[in-house]
């Protein structure tokens, strides 16, 4: 296989030795078929002197991305700056999909999907990239520097899976290049797909990763997979205890004091931006700020890394209107110019590992933002009229000036004064903060408990907090249901009630959170708040469609119950035909697990449709059924 020069701006169609274009459809039993189950595809980004970053590979080669798609991969594939980045680092990002039909990767694809929670379910409009980042010195390159990324994209958000992997294939790869490669992806073509509640054994290079796929079904915290099968796994078997969480205590070590303020925050769905030294500690603080109101779905957009080179650039900075509802990751401190009308802007240095509890951000008014001015660094040589256009676009988490080609060389950044850690923002909490929460994470740190230990009692406080506040919303909902008395079979089921925000609020003194949650505060405001956020709109739409399924699923059920032969005695042919019909819509709804039916039930359908349409006549019979 050709790993020959790159492209840039422009990247070439992909080359690999596997097949020709195509749509990109995967049935069963095709090439790539369990592959795209896992990824849509494994790309190799490389740093070309002439165009800056180049797309080297796109693997299986048959796999389509536009030119937009191209870019972006390409951008958000390096780190901003080199300047600590020397060795291996690992990152990831998300990108909007560019037009094109939807790639159904695999055929039980929307099964899968309905039993996963709903905040771990496939990407219909988005790509996740992880990235596997390694720079190191090279006196056979003329920049004197080896510059490569490994990057997978998929629709899954299991970036901890999917990190692991990484790091077993990267470090392999960067030294046997291609038939690396395409061993390993014939692998994971071998690997079952990631159907929700199983325990799977995913074989890889000589090593057995051991993953747990969540579940609806499953505890909020299931602890390590459970052994996939009686057989002994030889060689043992690496088990992750996590197929998509992070480290979450020490993601949020800096901002501890804040968490609460910063649920808030997501709950709302109100524009953040992240600046932070490093891709790495950028996307992992995204991820951790998205994961905190499990298990109620982020229905907000987010980028856990984002340059000044995404397609998205313009639409996220623009001044004509308000910030967009999005948490952006971001590195270089441009964006701190550029988005100084945003109303959240948390700052947070490199992430401190071990000992005890680093400093605490500080709470700070968005006014202490002020534009820094910066001089040009070692890298501004430029052609006339090439600094604007590259201001910030160099890989900083310094100000940086570049050439239009880009500069990542270690040792050439401009530097420039930062804004201080602090969390910038005018917005006052809601709910009080749990100061309890806070110590028993200090003592924890005091005791060196260990860093799981820590992440388990900061998750078990924010999913607690997430379901005190959705648990009144759920009652409230479930009392729009009809009842099932009024669910007669031959009528048409009653309506859903609408949900009606004045007569929630009235209620929530006797049934709302402060049932079940010991914290104070003004969870009123809070929840007028929330009824104008995404996450309203989101939780609602989803709720409300469970809801309309259900209550088909129940009619289905009375008529199946019901005496059919009695029903048709004194009914035209129009209206038997309309029941047939009817019946076989419920009955390919139900078969595509949309409707939550019983398998008895589903037989007795197929029963009465058979029924029906014997009683109709021979030419009618020939038209419904025909040979």
């Amino acid at each position: 296989m050709d790993l020959g020069a790159g492209a840039g701006a422009g990247p070439k169609p992909a080359r690999g030795r596997l097949g020709a274009p195509s749509s990109g459809m995967r049935a069963p039993g095709t090439p790539w078929a369990r592959f795209s189950a896992w990824l849509e595809c494994v790309c190799v980004v490389t740093f070309d002197l002439e165009l800056g970053q180049a797309l080297e590979l796109v693997y299986p080669s048959d796999f389509q991305l536009t030119d937009k798609e191209k870019s972006s991969i390409c951008y958000l594939s390096f780190p901003d700056s080199h300047s600590g980045c020397l060795g291996d680092t690992q990152f990831s990002f998300r990108i909007r999909q560019c037009g094109g039909q939807r790639r159904p990767g695999h055929a039980g694809e929307k099964h899968g999907d309905s039993g996963a929670p709903a905040s771990l379910q496939r990407e219909p409009a988005h790509y996740f990239g992880y990235v596997y980042f390694r720079q190191v010195k090279d006196s056979s390159v003329k920049r004197g520097y080896f510059q490569k990324s490994l990057v997978l994209l998929s629709r899954l958000p299991f970036v901890r899976l999917f990190q692991a992997l990484l790091g077993l294939v990267a470090p392999e790869f960067f030294d046997k290049l291609a038939p690396c490669l395409e061993a390993v992806c014939n692998e994971i073509d071998q690997w079952p797909a990631p159907a929700p509640g199983r325990t799977l054994s995913l074989p890889v290079m000589g090593v057995v990763l051991q993953v747990h796929i969540p579940s609806r079904a499953d505890t909020p915290e299931p602890g390590p997979p459970e052994p996939s099968g009686h057989e002994t796994l030889l060689p043992a078997p690496v088990v992750l205890p996590s197929v998509h969480e992070l480290d979450l205590f020490r993601c949020f070590r800096p901002v501890l004091a804040h968490v609460q303020l910063l649920w808030e925050l997501m709950l709302l769905g109100e524009p953040l931006l992240v600046l932070a030294p490093s891709p790495a500690v950028s996307s992992e603080m995204v991820l951790a700020l998205t994961s905190c109101l499990q298990p109620l779905k982020f229905c907000c957009d987010y980028r856990p890394y984002f340059t000044i080179h995404d397609s998205e650039f313009k639409e996220f900075t623009t001044r004509t209107q308000a910030p967009p509802n999005v948490v952006l990751g971001v590195t270089n401190p441009f964006f701190i110019k550029t988005l100084q009308h945003w109303p959240h802007i948390l700052r947070v240095g490199e992430p401190k590992t071990s000992g005890d509890l680093p400093k605490q951000v500080k709470l700070k008014k968005p006014s202490r933002l002020k534009t820094l001015d910066t001089k040009p660094g070692p890298c501004s040589s430029s052609p006339p009229g090439t600094q604007r256009q590259a201001l910030g676009a160099g890989r900083g988490g310094q100000w940086g000036w570049h050439s239009q080609r880009g500069c990542p060389h270690p040792q050439s950044r401009a530097r420039g004064p930062l804004p201080s850690p602090g969390l910038y923002t005018a917005y006052t909490a809601h709910l009080h903060r749990d100061k309890a929460l806070f110590r028993r994470l200090l003592k924890g740190l005091q005791k060196k408990r260990p860093s799981d230990v820590q992440t388990a009692v900061l998750r078990r406080h924010l999913l607690e907090l997430t379901q005190s506040f959705i648990i009144p919303l759920e009652h409230y909902m479930a009392s729009l249901m009809p009842l099932q008395k009024g669910i007669v079979p031959w009528k048409t089921p009653p309506q859903i009630r609408p949900f009606r925000q004045d007569d929630f609020l009235h209620n929530l003194e006797r049934s709302g959170p402060q049932l079940t949650c010991v914290l104070k505060g003004d969870w009123l405001g809070l929840y007028r708040r929330f009824f104008k956020s995404p996450h309203f709109d989101g939780w609602y739409r989803q709720r409300r469609r469970e809801m309309a399924q259900k209550l088909e699923a129940l009619h289905l059920e009375a008529i199946c119950e019901a005496n059919i032969e009695l029903w048709m005695k004194d009914k035209s042919e129009v209206e038997v035909v309309d029941l047939i019909l009817k019946l076989r819509e419920r009955l390919v709804r139900a078969q595509g697990h949309q409707l939550p039916v019983k398998e008895a039930t589903l037989k007795r359908a197929r029963l009465y449709i058979d029924t029906a349409i014997g009683s109709l006549p021979k030419d009618l019979q020939a038209v419904l059924c025909p040979p």
